[in-house]
């Protein structure tokens, strides 16, 4: 059905259908516009999301290690793949139907507008020839209404017997000569009635039906292109179904892989410090006061000297920390971390210590790679000095041996750290740990010092006053000071905590004290620098024990809170 056969008269309103396509068209237009905005904002937006919550790879110890950091790392990954889906779309849709809309939005504007003004002159020049018809019309009309009047003028003077001749003779001519005219205004009017119907009939039967027709065309080309675009603007988002649904995929998989169990495993092996729980606190039985008797007045004095003693032990106890204190944590942060990692707990330290040792030897292999590829080409040159100069190489390789040199120095001395680790076990193969490290029996003497500063019996401390203890670690109890006749007061000193025996000591010389493996006594006195602790049996026989042989704890209350050393 065809627009010139059915709507021939209806101009003004096809003018108006095919202008409200046109904008139909824009409108459409804008809308895909502000979807591929929506788009390439929702893209650019993932993007700072997947950046602004990924892994920061500034250092080593930030990777991740969890499955679940892991998991997660991987759908930013997924979703960043996502994200460059969605640009697609939005490149797609920019391209295909956005600039397309655009471009051909211009062209139909422009066709309208010659279609329009081809049926606009068509119908001005159909109007000029009916008022030329319409003028012919009147005129003709005009002539013959003249031509009436002058037939009865000359009728009437025909008749008359009072007029003259010349009055009828020239009253005839009169009336000749508007017959004369009526019959021209006749003819013309004819001839313009005739070419304004041919005008007519051409202007409704060919002119304005191919104008309809190519607006009609116009109009189907129109719809037939927003099709096109809605399709095109569907295939732009299913061309990227299968990348999308394979990002789904991987996120489905990355939340498939998360083990809790391996988790737990992870943070076991991160924290795990090889320290056990502390042993339980033995009974102190305050009643034996009871049944002392009152000293006299110097030792009551001298008990106030010795707890006065005892105050500034304890105080000066501070010094020793538990390892993750957060006088250590501080030290740490604050870059006095140890060569030997000795400011560390002891699985941590040895993890840490065969990490390093696998670094090394990494950088080993790859210097002793290049000392051979140095001599390889020193012997090509040695064959065939047109290559190159040997000779030249010999700073090269020199530089590369005492790199090498200084490696493996490293690496033994790493080993030898990893060694005195792996062996600081207690004689019962439990590593029985008090402050950091395990306690090595009292003949195995460790010939191979280690930086920082570890107190003698295996605690963490920034004292510097505990490097002096080392030449008594393990005082000889043969050498044993002479102690003062301390022992006598009748009411004994208050705990501050308790320790128990590594290892048997006899306690021959005076003022020391025989206690057996596994033995729980109390603390009364801290060791003050000379190897020695003062300490309490269960039935009030007190003496001086090497501290190098036991396994102190303090009580809450004297520290504040429980300290292991």
């Amino acid at each position: 059905m065809h627009w010139g056969t059915e709507l021939w008269d209806q101009f003004d309103n096809i003018e108006k259908h095919t202008q409200w396509g046109i904008d139909f068209l824009e409108r459409y237009t804008k809308f895909v516009k502000e979807r591929l905005d929506i788009e390439q904002s929702y893209a650019k937006q993932l993007r700072n999301l997947v950046k602004k919550y990924g892994p920061k790879r500034s250092s080593k110890d930030e990777e991740p290690r969890f499955t679940y950091c892991q998991s997660f790392f991987q759908v930013l990954n997924e979703l960043n793949d996502y994200a460059g889906q969605r640009e697609v779309v939005a490149e797609e849709i920019g391209h295909r139907v956005y600039g397309e809309l655009m471009r051909y939005s211009h062209e139909l504007k422009m066709e309208r507008k010659a279609h329009l003004q081809e049926g606009r002159k068509a119908q001005q020049y159909l109007d000029t020839c009916w008022k030329q018809m319409d003028n012919s019309k009147k005129k003709f009309e005009r002539e013959c209404k003249e031509t009436e009047k002058a037939q009865l003028c000359y009728e009437k003077l025909d008749s008359d017997h009072n007029a003259t001749k010349a009055d009828v003779e020239k009253a005839k001519q009169q009336l000749n000569l508007r017959t004369h005219m009526a019959d021209e205004c006749k003819n013309e009017y004819a001839a313009q009635l005739q070419n304004f119907n041919s005008e007519q009939q051409k202007h409704f039967q060919f002119i304005m039906p191919q104008i309809f027709k190519n607006l009609q065309d116009m109009d189907e080309r129109r719809i037939v292109k927003l099709s096109e675009c809605y399709r095109g603007f569907a295939e732009a988002e299913r061309r990227v179904v299968p990348i999308i649904n394979k990002c789904l995929e991987g996120m489905i998989s990355a939340a498939k892989s998360v083990d809790d169990r391996k988790d737990s495993l992870i943070v076991v092996e991160s924290f795990k410090s090889g320290f056990e729980p502390p042993g339980d606190f033995p009974f102190e039985d305050f009643s034996q006061n009871i049944y002392r008797t009152v000293s006299d007045g110097s030792l009551s004095a001298q008990r106030q000297e010795m707890r006065g003693d005892q105050k500034y032990t304890i105080g000066k106890s501070k010094g020793k920390l538990w390892p993750f204190g957060k006088k250590s944590k501080l030290s740490i942060k604050l870059g006095t971390v140890s060569e030997d990692f000795s400011h560390l707990p002891p699985e941590q330290r040895r993890k840490k210590l065969q990490q390093r040792i696998d670094e090394l030897n990494k950088e080993l292999q790859k210097e002793m790679d290049q000392r051979d590829a140095l001599n390889k080409m020193k012997d090509v040159y040695e064959r065939n000095p047109q290559m190159g100069d040997s000779g030249s190489l010999h700073p090269k390789i020199s530089e590369t041996m005492c790199n090498i040199d200084k490696l493996r120095h490293e690496i033994q001395k790493h080993e030898m750290w990893l060694f005195e680790v792996e062996n600081r076990t207690c004689p019962r193969g439990d590593r029985r740990l008090s402050g950091g490290t395990a306690f090595e029996r009292p003949a195995e003497i460790n010939h191979h010092g280690t930086p920082g500063r570890e107190s003698p019996e295996g605690s963490y401390t920034d004292d510097p006053n505990q490097e002096l203890r080392g030449n008594q670690r393990y005082p000889d109890p043969q050498r044993a000071p002479e102690f003062d006749d301390e022992f006598e007061d009748d009411e004994p000193l208050p705990a501050v905590g308790h320790c128990k025996a590594l290892y048997p000591f006899d306690g021959q010389n005076e003022g020391t004290l025989a206690m057996r493996e596994g033995e729980v006594l109390y603390v009364i006195e801290e060791d003050k620098g000379d190897g020695w602790t003062r300490t309490r049996k269960q039935n009030g026989q007190e003496g001086y024990v090497p501290t190098s042989y036991v396994d102190i704890t303090l009580e809450k209350n004297s520290k504040g809170a429980v300290t292991y050393i």
